[in-house]
């Protein structure tokens, strides 16, 4: 469909949303309480950097993200081993740590391919079930709920995380890839439409790669409108269901979204923004109090946007140490390792086992916890990334909780003072 006529489409739809609005009660009162929560990264969408060993076990070093951990193994072995992962690496026990922790929120992944597989495509599908089963759990903890969507076909990213590692994104460039993508939005919304008080809010997309370009971005809106109806209007244009849209930046300032789905069309209506500093030569060269200094610079951004706004993904993490971080296979620009990077120093004791960091370095993480969570609640709150990671505790919750970088109540401030 040309974009002209999309877009008349859009707009005619809207203006039957409005004929049809009414008032719009979210299953949490975004706005007025602030979302603490943990993403569960690496169960339902496999990454190297999370579960090092599950590739590491394969014995093949062309196995670098769910796509070709499918595609280059037995299907019996790959499907075992995604089972067993499936089975073991969240159970109902962690909804109820999450919890006991004073967290609200759990945001879960979950990859185009649980729903969709299409021809030429290695995935091996079996996740939903555990969907299923994260909603059952979030229900019994008192927990609400965020599907993810994070791999969609074609890659909207070309990051492991979506699924596909690849030179370049191209789900934005084939309009099959988008409408694949709606219609499995679709499907997530009449799956939830009737547990807003478990399921209160889906993210249609995570990180759409808009630094690639105008064409990504201008996608990349046209989704957002699309998935605003397929998300607000699971029954139909005559009735609205009570779920929230939670629509990622894009990797833009989020001055550049000032105005996007605001106003009378619109209700219900979040936005998604991620915020780590590793992920640049200049970022892991930052002293501790620069990285401490940046995070609290974040919030008048957060607080003066015009969209309820969450931090989706953050970590006290502030190097790129973690084993596969940038990818397996991929060294860090902390040691130098990674190509073109001139380093900073010793990845030792930056990551892996917290029994192997110092009582300094602790006390940083403690710091730089507390200042992201202080100015993250300037907006409506955080979700940090991740609840458990095998062999980096500096990005775990669950370690944090564990060896004390973070509190076992998120409100328990040791630097209450630490942005002023």
């Amino acid at each position: 469909m040309p974009v002209l006529r999309r877009l008349l489409v859009s707009a005619l739809l809207g203006l039957s949303f409005i004929n049809s609005a009414v008032s719009l009660t979210p299953g949490f009162p975004y706005g007025s309480e602030k979302v603490r929560g943990v993403n569960l990264g690496g169960w339902l969408v496999l990454e190297p950097w999370i579960t090092p060993s599950m590739f590491d076990k394969t014995g093949n070093s062309k196995i670098v993200d769910e796509w070709t951990f499918c595609q280059l193994q037995d299907h019996t072995t790959a499907l075992n081993a995604l089972q067993n992962h499936w089975n073991t690496w969240i159970t109902e026990d962690d909804f109820a740590d999450i919890a006991s922790a004073g967290l609200n929120h759990v945001r879960l992944p979950i990859g185009y391919w649980a729903f969709d597989v299409g021809p030429g495509e290695p995935y091996i599908k079996g996740q939903l079930p555990y969907l299923q089963k994260a909603i059952t759990w979030a229900s019994n903890h008192n927990l609400k709920l965020i599907v993810d969507l994070h791999g969609a076909p074609g890659s909207q990213n070309g990051y492991d995380n979506s699924g596909h590692r690849i030179g370049f994104p191209t789900w934005h460039s084939n309009q099959t890839n988008i409408d694949r993508t709606n219609q499995i939005i679709k499907t997530i919304a009449s799956m939830v439409a009737d547990s807003p008080e478990v399921v209160p809010i889906i993210a249609p997309l995570n990180e759409p790669a808009g630094y690639d370009g105008d064409a990504v971005l201008s996608a990349t809106r046209q989704y957002w409108l699309d998935s605003y109806g397929n998300i607000r209007y699971p029954y139909g244009s005559a009735k609205q269901s009570n779920t929230v849209e939670l629509i990622h930046d894009a990797f833009q300032p989020l001055s550049y979204w000032n105005g996007f789905e605001t106003g009378s069309n619109f209700q219900g209506v979040a936005m998604d923004t991620h915020i780590y500093q590793m992920f640049s030569d200049s970022q892991v060269a930052m002293s501790n109090q620069q990285h401490i200094s940046q995070a609290c610079s974040m919030g008048s951004s957060l607080s003066g946007f015009d969209l309820w706004t969450i931090v989706g993904e953050w970590t006290p993490a502030s190097t790129d140490c973690a084993k596969y971080l940038n990818g397996r296979g991929v060294g860090s620009r902390y040691d130098g390792s990674y190509s073109g990077s001139s380093g900073v120093g010793s990845c030792t004791g930056k990551t892996g086992s917290a029994s192997s960091f110092s009582s300094s370095y602790k006390t940083f993480l403690r710091q730089f916890w507390e200042a992201q969570v202080i100015t993250y609640e300037k907006g409506e709150g955080w979700i940090q990334w991740t609840w458990k990671v095998e062999d980096a505790d500096d990005w775990s919750y669950q370690a944090g909780l564990k060896n004390g970088w973070i509190p076992q109540d998120p409100t328990d401030y040791k630097y209450p003072n630490i942005c002023n």
